[in-house]
């Protein structure tokens, strides 16, 4: 299935929003999916200077994203995400003969672009950014030391100009792969797509080990291949169903990226980073619609998000007999903050599990650790649990100059202090720590 077919699923579900004015490209899309996430909808609509259809919010909950990947609960996630997390390294020869994709021919899929990089919907989103950007970007490259391996992973994208884009590298797979190529004075071929299924956004957003091609796991959810084509110029493997994919290369030229707004709506600071040369811009044939994720917005804290989710899941785990539920909080950017449920069988297992926590998430700062009667999506129950079960000389758990997160303004030299709450009740004298309940007629 495409982006364009989820679509027309969401229009029979009334979980659509067209807007029919040609939107602005400063601003105006901003306000336009702000308002659709609050009315919980993927919004539609076209943007000026681009002849396509554009799509966001397409990932507009969290119940959405676990229809779209046909599961039903946080616990299916976290191990699909860890299942896929752990799969072997297969070069694409292998993947394709063991039916993880089907090949394609490029040309029955795709057409060149008769435009340049302007003529896409780059946004500036909000005042203080640097530029234009792309966002929902899945950038694909082949690991130069693994030949026919290769990694797919999201990157912000800012526009230069008609024929140069400006990439934000952290320190992950692909900036080792660019280093790399780098240190043999050579450029990184990549394919950038646009547009995809919401399951291959989550799969380019899962970090599986160095020489693992994300987009394999597609048939570990799906049960189904893949169908990919070849790029003309560098033979890179891509989703036959993107809407449009850029081919070009990494450059060793630096240039300024940023500011960019990030998880905490905050801006990020300036940064030479590496230029992207374009070659050339394809689209497809099928007219599907141009994805564009708002930066802090929904879709950008839940495909962040929930990999971290998975991996907090899996430690804490491993650490306490069982895990209720965990969230990243939308309060903390989907990344800082989190609240963890449990049941507790043995005195000591909400700081057990506090500890489970930041060592699997080391951007984490804060984390609380609930009862499983209370809910973690609820604020008002997190709190209360804190006001009425966690008193701060002897459940409070506090690491200094621990490694943070770059996000956050108020580290220093990307160390951070991380506060744990314990606040759960303790095993004698439960009754004291009841919450009231309301009786049914005959009790």
């Amino acid at each position: 299935m495409d982006l364009g077919k989820v679509i027309e699923e969401l229009r029979k579900e009334g979980k659509l929003l067209v807007t029919d004015r040609i939107l602005k490209r400063r601003y105006e899309v901003t306000k336009v999916i702000k308002d659709a996430e609050t009315r919980k909808a993927c919004v539609l609509y076209r943007v000026e200077g681009f002849s396509g259809l554009c799509v966001s919010n397409v990932i507009y909950s969290r119940d959405a994203l676990y229809r779209y990947l046909g599961i039903s609960n946080d616990e299916e996630l976290y191990e699909l995400i860890n299942d896929i997390i752990s799969l072997s390294p297969k070069d694409i020869n292998e993947l394709i003969s063991n039916s993880y994709f089907i090949l394609h021919d490029f040309s029955s899929f795709y057409r060149l672009f008769n435009g340049s990089l302007s003529n896409l919907p780059a946004i500036k989103f909000f005042e203080g950014d640097g530029g234009p950007y792309f966002t929902s970007s899945i950038v694909i490259s082949e690991i130069p030391s693994m030949p026919k391996h290769y990694n797919a992973s999201i990157h912000r994208l800012m526009l230069l100009s008609n024929d140069e884009l400006v990439i934000r590298l952290v320190p992950r797979h692909l900036y080792s792969i660019y280093k790399e190529n780098i240190g043999k004075g050579q450029e990184t071929p990549v394919a950038i797509v646009f547009g995809v299924h919401p399951i291959i956004e989550l799969l380019a957003s899962i970090s599986p080990p160095y020489g693992s091609f994300e987009l394999s796991g597609y048939r570990h959810v799906t049960k189904e291949p893949l169908g990919i084509v070849l790029t003309p110029e560098y033979g890179i493997p891509i989703p036959a169903s993107a809407s449009v994919v850029i081919e070009g290369r990494i450059t060793e030229e630096l240039a300024d990226e940023g500011p960019f707004t990030d998880l905490l709506m905050l801006y990020d600071r300036v940064r030479k980073q590496p230029i992207v040369k374009v070659d050339r811009i394809y689209i497809n044939i099928n007219n599907i619609p141009f994805h564009i994720i708002l930066p802090s917005g929904i879709e950008h804290m839940l495909l962040m998000g929930l990999p971290r989710e998975a991996a907090i899941w899996g430690s804490v785990s491993r650490a306490v007999p069982k895990v209720v539920k965990v969230r990243l909080t939308r309060g903390g950017g989907g990344w800082l903050h989190a609240v963890i449920s449990i049941k507790k069988f043995s005195e000591g297992d909400g700081k057990t599990a506090i500890f489970a926590a930041f060592a699997a998430h080391p951007s984490l700062k804060h984390v609380v650790v609930v009862d499983d009667d209370i809910n973690p999506d609820n604020p008002y129950d997190v709190e209360w649990a804190i006001a009425t079960r966690f008193q701060a000389d002897r459940d409070l758990v506090v690491i200094t100059n621990a490694r943070g997160s770059s996000l956050d303004p108020s580290s220093k030299d990307g160390l951070t202090a991380k506060l744990g709450i314990d606040a759960t009740a303790p095993l004698s004298n439960r009754e004291l720590f009841a919450r009231a309940r309301i009786g049914d007629e005959g009790d």
